[in-house]
């Protein structure tokens, strides 16, 4: 039985996002357990670990860092005990280096870069971004984006994106006014700036190839 644990620190939808992984781990045929929880021995003990968050990057890291012993938790499980880890929306801006969302705060510093503020540079797209956009699938292969194809349409909600010091590291993106951040990842690690718990058959087979995911 593979345990699965959604990071509760006040942030997202979770139980949307409990929702959806339980319905991917049948549809995918995995024996898994998922907890929503802000226990940081919890999320040691995780098998995988999934950080959701809606709202502002300083609010959202500042609720991380609030649960006793988290940020030690995460550093242990994710960095140095490799389990895979995805973070949705902000979720996955908070593994950047800095958020510059009201003045500039540090984030994890996984993915080497910055979270900025979407400027479409057209006055015919507004901010926040939100509703269904196309995929552009950057990184041919990889195992979570198993079964997505360019032009794949997932559900978009934000009015700041991840801008990644290195290219490598942006899987798949969406333009917008020019190329934005959609999928990030290296190693054991995967954000989406879309949530996969709205984005409908699309979304569930991204979470399913999450969970049988072996990095």
């Amino acid at each position: 039985m593979m345990d699965v644990a959604i990071i509760d620190y006040g942030s997202g939808n979770l139980r949307s996002a409990a929702k959806a992984i339980e319905r991917a781990a049948v549809e995918t045929h995995v024996s898994a357990r998922v907890s929503v929880t802000g226990a940081a021995e919890a999320i040691a003990a995780a098998d995988r670990i999934v950080l959701p968050g809606v709202g502002a990057f300083a609010d959202c890291m500042r609720g991380l860092a609030g649960l006793p012993g988290m940020i030690e938790a995460l550093e242990e499980a994710v960095m140095r005990r490799a389990r895979p880890f995805l973070g949705i929306c902000v979720g996955m801006q908070l593994m950047a280096t800095t958020g510059r969302e009201h003045g500039d705060h540090p984030g994890l510093g996984w993915i080497p870069g910055d979270v900025v503020a979407l400027e479409p540079g057209n006055g015919a797209l507004k901010v926040p971004h939100m509703g269904w956009n196309g995929l552009t699938i950057d990184v041919a292969g990889h195992p979570v984006l198993a079964g997505l194809v360019d032009d794949t349409h997932v559900c978009f909600v934000h009015s700041y994106h991840l801008r990644p010091e290195n290219t490598r590291h942006v899987l798949a993106s969406v333009e917008y006014g020019g190329s934005l951040a959609a999928v990030v990842g290296r190693d054991n690690l995967l954000g989406t700036q879309f949530h996969p718990e709205k984005s409908q058959s699309a979304g569930l087979r991204l979470l399913g190839n999450f969970l049988r995911w072996q990095p």
